[in-house]
């Protein structure tokens, strides 16, 4: 697996983590942030390299500032 996988794939870990301890479904977020379940699945599996703008969007639908949904990914 090379760097920017495992970043997508840190990032859908902690974009899950959070959306449940919310208690939010997949719709429910999906809704929230104007995507697609199927799209917000995506991500959460790290299959998907999204744009800045989908970060605020999801952070939006999080009630959250984009830089707490996106701490624990390495700068490095």
């Amino acid at each position: 697996m090379d760097r920017k996988d495992e970043v997508l794939k840190k990032f859908g870990s902690h974009l899950t983590a959070l959306r449940e301890e919310r208690m939010l479904t997949i719709p429910e977020l999906a809704a929230a942030s104007g995507l697609t379940p199927a799209q917000l699945r995506r991500i959460e599996a790290g299959e998907v390299n999204i744009l800045f703008t989908t970060v605020v969007s999801l952070s939006r639908g999080l009630k959250i500032s984009p830089d707490l949904l996106m701490q624990p990914l390495d700068p490095g």
